[in-house]
């Protein structure tokens, strides 16, 4: 097992790393010595699920299997994301498993989705549906919920006492043939008050599709309590078939609690949007005279403030560009000093286009908050330029910060041009963290070259001629900009 083991100086390295892990849920990143994601993992506890990776007593090859052991001897590193619940933990595991493809995870790599529960509430009479597939609009989603059959048994508990309808059938207020229709089981058994066959008024089952939204949007410990007491009356009265009916709807309600929030643990594969129509609808927010036609995107990515760089990307008509891409080497600033990288980038980027000699983009997008807009604002002013629309978008809120705008907007999560500039801003962050990874490689190649750990070989000794090729300029990697090569 010790051929497994990183040597002993990286493990007492990791291991006093760990000791300042929070003990609360979270999320860990195990990395190599190139920085590469090998392992995605999720924890109710961090420290201590990060340490039974490196206790000597520990069996990896007979309790985690030889894959998982074979990958611990590579890790020299572990980045972390603390969660405020275990159900946060396990919804962002999902989401980097599929971003990152660490070659280690072999579970949800694929493209399945959590599922959500949807009230259709752009129909006359909503129906109630578990989905992987929301729709873009006219809908009410909560979720996505960790369990599909947890979710299916809570619909179907709760669907016993509002009695809405789950068909996928279009009814109209206005249909009179409505009342000449036959309406299925679910009417017969109690489950659905089959407005199909106009057996219940509009404005009676709004109701209860009001009380059913109410009952989801509040914490429900009010009512577990109500059941609870209902059911240990019923059990203290032997009637146990009632006992098991009110306990079978507690278990169903309390499922409900293990979802995350529509508007946070964003699944984009879910959600497929018209680049056209996202371009239109930021128009609107923007107050453009008409749709934009490229949009950049500007990210910044470093380690402690080491080996910082910074990206751009190019989307024209809603579709990424890359020969327009631009990566950049932070020269100027010392530390960690996000807003100023942002200032240098910004400066380096359209000093040229302030005098002329490029186009200015339609829209300028910053990876951030108020702040980092507030950045590059800065960066503008200086050059003495009235810059094009600049804004920024928050990760976490997904808050978007308008230039001349006091306060940020809070866009539907299925909206057209908030999705799109989600699309571009996280391909501004793959692609610095990208290139922070090629120059994190190539400051541990010249340490070993320096220290005799390795030969120079011939890529060291033709940096100077090649390192085009690889996408970055020499020019680049000094601290000009370069365009990037597709990859």
């Amino acid at each position: 097992m010790s051929d497994d083991r990183p040597d002993e100086h990286g493990l007492n390295r990791l291991r006093e790393k760990i000791r300042h892990l929070p003990k609360a849920p979270g999320v860990y990143l195990f990395k190599d010595s190139r920085g590469r994601v090998l392992y995605v993992g999720k924890a109710r506890d961090l420290r201590s699920r990060v340490a039974s990776y490196f206790q000597d007593s520990a069996d990896l090859l007979r309790s985690r299997g030889p894959e998982i052991a074979r990958m611990v001897g590579l890790v020299v590193d572990f980045d972390f994301l603390d969660c405020e619940t275990e159900v946060d933990a396990l919804l962002l595991e999902n989401r980097l498993i599929k971003d990152i493809q660490p070659p280690y995870n072999e579970r949800l790599r694929d493209d399945k989705t959590f599922p959500y529960l949807e009230i259709t509430t752009g129909d006359d009479f909503p129906a109630v549906w578990v989905t992987r597939k929301p729709r873009l609009s006219g809908s009410k989603l909560y979720g996505p919920f960790t369990s599909a059959a947890g979710l299916r048994d809570a619909v179907n508990a709760l669907q016993k006492v509002f009695r809405f309808r789950t068909c996928e059938l279009e009814i109209r207020e206005d249909d009179e043939t409505r009342r000449h229709f036959r309406p299925c089981l679910l009417h017969a058994i109690g489950q659905c008050t089959a407005p199909c066959a106009a057996r219940i008024s509009r404005e009676d089952y709004l109701k209860d599709i009001a009380r059913l939204r109410k009952l989801l949007a509040s914490k429900r410990s009010v009512v577990l309590r109500q059941m609870r007491k209902e059911m240990a009356e019923a059990s203290a009265a032997r009637n146990y078939e009632e006992a098991a009916r009110l306990r079978d709807r507690i278990k169903a309600i309390e499922a409900l609690s293990l979802s995350g929030n529509p508007d946070e643990d964003v699944q984009p594969e879910v959600f497929f949007i018209d680049p056209r129509k996202g371009l239109e609808k930021l128009a609107e927010i923007l107050g453009l005279e008409s749709a934009p036609r490229t949009i950049e995107g500007i990210d910044i990515a470093n380690l402690h403030g080491e080996e910082s760089c910074g990206s751009l990307v190019c989307f024209i008509d809603g579709k990424p560009f890359k020969g327009g891409y631009r990566r950049f080497r932070i020269k100027s600033v010392e530390g960690m000093d996000d807003y100023a990288m942002i200032r240098e980038v910004v400066t380096r980027r359209y000093r040229h286009a302030a005098g002329g000699e490029e186009l200015y983009p339609d829209v300028i997008l910053i990876d951030g908050g108020l702040g980092q807009l507030h950045a590059a604002l800065e960066a503008f002013a200086a050059m003495d330029v009235r810059p094009p629309m600049v804004v920024s978008l928050a990760k976490r809120e997904e808050e978007l910060y308008i230039q001349a705008r006091q306060r940020p907007i809070r866009l539907p999560r299925n909206n057209e041009a908030l999705r799109l500039l989600q699309q571009v801003r996280d391909e501004a962050h793959r692609f610095a963290q990208h290139y922070h990874h090629i120059l994190r490689r190539r400051r541990t190649f010249e340490q070993d070259v320096a220290a005799g750990r390795r030969p120079p070989g011939r890529q060291a000794g033709r940096r100077g001629r090649g390192a085009g090729r690889s996408g970055v300029s020499e020019g680049d990697a000094a601290g000009d900009s370069a365009a990037a090569h597709p990859e």
